[in-house]
């Protein structure tokens, strides 16, 4: 029996105060979640800037959280209210406990981290630990580098938040790519929870993207179209502005035509910065488009940042690509950008060889030789793999597993301990 009305209830937690990557990678699966399981419910308590942007499906809605980003490991301020962290902290905790309460969810979806930004989800899991609800953590493939994951998530408890309150572990990604429990130290105990998916992307067919090209191309049979995004674009003007300045010398070798795709996030002074750099070359500018991999499709060549939901649109169209990872304030992009490479499936520059004139030769000589033969490609069902889990966790079977040991038998000394708290 599922909660409430008998309809499944789905909860999920997205925590991504300066992008889009975590609300994408949950819309995506939230819709999956409702094709297989049409009579559901799914409630996403986000805190991106950007709100619900992304369109939801019937069956979907949002709790917009007051937005929180993370300065550096371990430290974190508002984004708009002009209150004290610690205040803002506390709002954040209330809303998502009582949110989680009244919602009474089926499964709860645990996006990145085990415990919420500075502890903020350990309330709502205590309370939610008497109750028959199926509580699942996503991690995309790679976090960050391994000694600061190790550190961090000691330090932070998140580990004894997994061992604690988590039923499944889901991660998005190969393990032949990026072991995370090995590479994360994963202690013995939980590593039968941990599940690999695969790469999580739009389950939308691959548009041709003939029109894509004939627009930005002019109608030119001959031209070649290079695409240039970075997700929400918070932090992509370095590798955009680059790339503008590298254009002359692009095009001095080859017909192209541009177009940056700079994302809802990229400071106006920096946007106005790139039309002022696109002055009289073949560079259109728009800040979103209706559907990406629309334009993945057209591209001959797309040069792009590392992100997680960037680069599994890129790998699923299988459009060449130039990865260009943000140098910091993370190892995750760089981590990524050269474990896809080593398997052919994509180009990489690495972020400290970044210059105008390394990236045109890097752009000419990928245009040359754009396609890579790589002995097999990436595993692309994560979505179906992960929102098929989710839909099963909504059986009653599998939610009572979390509760029945603790009545028909002395449940283990860290499960008596939440209850007790609970």
């Amino acid at each position: 029996m599922t909660s409430g009305n008998g309809r499944p209830r789905l909860l999920i937690y997205s925590q991504d105060g300066l992008g889009l990557g975590h609300l994408r990678r949950t819309t995506l699966l939230a819709a999956q979640f409702l094709r297989a399981s049409p009579e559901a419910n799914v409630l996403t308590v986000c805190d991106s800037p950007a709100g619900p942007f992304f369109t939801p499906p019937p069956g979907h809605d949002h709790i917009k959280l007051p937005s929180v980003r993370k300065l550096r490991p371990g430290e974190w301020s508002a984004v708009s209210l002009s209150l004290s962290f610690p205040a803002v902290l506390d709002l954040r905790k209330e809303m998502i406990r009582t949110t989680a309460l009244s919602f009474d969810p089926d499964v709860l979806l645990v996006d990145h981290m085990p415990h919420g930004a500075m502890g903020e989800l350990l309330p709502t899991l205590k309370a939610l630990s008497s109750r028959p609800v199926r509580i699942v953590l996503g991690l995309r493939d790679i976090l960050d580098a391994p000694e600061t994951i190790r550190r961090r998530w000691h330090l932070e408890g998140a580990f004894e938040a997994v061992r604690q309150y988590f039923d499944d572990v889901l991660v998005y990604g190969s393990q032949d790519v990026f072991d995370v429990a090995a590479s994360y130290g994963w202690p013995e105990e939980l590593l039968d929870r941990v599940q690999y998916c695969g790469y999580i992307c739009s389950s939308a067919p691959v548009p041709e993207g003939d029109s894509v090209r004939s627009e930005h191309l002019d109608g030119s049979p001959d031209g070649e179209l290079v695409v240039a995004m970075a997700g929400g674009g918070a932090d992509a003007s370095p590798l955009f502005e680059t790339l503008l300045r590298s254009v002359p010398a692009i095009t001095a070798q080859r017909r192209c035509s541009f177009v940056v795709i700079t994302g809802p996030f990229l400071p106006e002074p920096e946007r106005a910065r790139l039309e002022e750099l696109a002055q009289g070359h073949p560079v259109r500018i728009l800040t979103t488009v209706p559907d990406s991999l629309e334009f993945l499709a057209a591209a001959d060549l797309v040069v792009a940042m590392a992100g997680y939901n960037t680069t599994a649109e890129i790998l699923k169209v299988g459009a060449p690509a130039l990865l260009v990872p943000r140098p910091g304030p993370s190892a995750e992009q760089t981590m990524r950008a050269s474990r896809l490479a080593d398997r052919g499936w994509v180009r990489w520059l690495p972020p400290d060889s970044l210059s105008a004139d390394t990236l045109a030769e890097a752009v000419t000589d990928t245009l040359a030789n754009p396609r890579l033969e790589p002995p097999r490609g990436p595993d692309l069902l994560g979505l179906q793999r992960a929102a098929r889990h989710l839909v099963d966790g909504t059986t009653a079977e599998l939610r009572r597993e979390r509760v029945l040991p603790a009545i028909i038998a002395p449940p283990p000394r860290h499960r008596a301990a939440a209850l007790d708290e609970g």
